[in-house]
């Protein structure tokens, strides 16, 4: 039971948390179960598509909670970026600031028992999950206090307790394995939903359409979450997707239905997703939906931020709709929070992350001997 203050943003029913029970309000999501043709626009589809979904029947004490763990990602990941800078994190890091309210107004959806696979843009996903900042950080540190002891690094974070699956490098490469989970649910006969987060570089790829085949084939309980932040390493989506002006329209081709939702909003996310949620396990089928969001930094730790395939003036313009800043601004707005709150909130994650940093930092790495160790095959 989440904790209940009493408040809600202005004109909300109440939440479904509290024990009354009322009708959902209308939803503006638009879902789709048969193909149709795009109109492609002149220039790539905006952060802020039309089509999105929103309904805030979510109390103060909750919205608090869902900004926290947004700014708790946001300042992991910058501190992540001064330890990489500084040598203490190597390999590859994509960081995931900008998104932060896909995966936090995702994952606040699902239930305890559900799974979550990611890619290799991972950290957000798997602290938005609950795991413990201090051996997330210890993972990307490469100690043996991390979640895979140090050997999996900032592309390979799993938390099985958690039911936290993995990410994975190969881009599209974990799909097939997000659908062979949902086929494990399903031939068990339980009613867990597999949550598959994947960028929208990986649509064309032959492993994403043969896993949405086999998943509306066999109707495994698989919500694929495209997240469209509009580039996939240096090239724009409408470069590499069809449909690029609705990635979401290429799930219609295998009858799976599908939904689109403006990422930038966490409560438009938390409810998209958790319609979207419901539908899997009352219907037994899989669900797509596309959150389109952006990305602030480059790519990778290797990649600018702009100046080679994007302007400044582009990232700036994609800034004024910080998932932080719109969620907080209406908070004040609504007078649901004070600045005293916000405050409060970047003290408490500030000690979290800082601590995170000297776990890390003060674990050792993994002896040579544990070289073959977990190793099966």
């Amino acid at each position: 039971m989440r904790p209940s203050s009493g408040r809600r943003l202005r004109g909300a029913p109440p939440s479904r948390w509290t024990s009354r029970s009322t009708s959902p309000a209308p939803s503006r999501c638009r879902t789709r179960s048969s193909p149709s043709t795009p109109a492609r626009p002149d220039s790539r589809p905006t952060s802020s598509p039309r089509n999105f979904c929103y309904n805030a029947s979510v109390e103060r004490a909750h919205l608090l909670h869902l900004y926290t763990q947004m700014l708790l990602i946001r300042r992991f990941e910058e501190r992540t970026a001064e330890m990489y800078a500084l040598g203490k994190i190597g390999g590859f890091c994509h960081l995931y600031i900008g998104e932060e309210a896909v995966a936090v107004g995702a994952v606040d959806a699902l239930r305890p028992d559900d799974y979550v696979f990611s890619a290799y843009r991972d950290h957000g996903h798997c602290l938005a999950r609950g795991s413990d900042p201090k051996r997330v950080m210890a993972e990307l540190f490469g100690r043996s206090t991390g979640l895979c002891k140090g050997k999996g690094g900032s592309m390979h974070l799993v938390d099985a307790e958690r039911r936290f699956m993995g990410g994975y490098a190969i881009v599209g490469g974990h799909l097939p394995l997000a659908a062979g989970v949902a086929f494990a649910v399903k031939y068990r006969g339980g009613d867990q939903v597999v949550l598959c987060f994947f960028g929208e570089g990986a649509v064309p790829s032959g492993a994403c359409h043969e896993t949405l085949n086999l998943a509306a084939l066999w109707g495994l309980p698989v919500l694929f979450l495209c997240e469209n932040n509009r580039y996939g390493m240096g090239t724009p989506v409408e470069r590499a997707v069809a449909l690029y002006a609705d990635v979401a329209q290429n799930a219609a081709a295998y009858g799976i239905e599908a939904g689109r939702v403006d990422g930038m909003e966490v409560l438009a996310v938390r409810e998209a997703v958790g319609k979207a949620l419901e539908q899997v396990r009352t219907r037994k089928r899989p669900y797509f939906l596309e959150a389109v969001t952006y990305r602030f930094l480059g790519h990778s730790m290797a990649d600018p931020a702009h100046g080679h395939y994007r302007t400044k003036a582009e990232v700036d313009e994609a800034k004024k709709r910080d998932p932080l800043l719109l969620l907080r601004t209406r908070m004040l707005g609504e007078r649901l929070a004070t600045e005293a709150d916000f405050k409060r909130i970047e003290q408490e994650v500030a000690q979290i992350v800082r601590e995170a940093v000297e776990f890390a930092d003060a674990s050792p790495a993994p002896p040579v001997t544990a070289l073959e160790d977990d190793v099966y095959a």
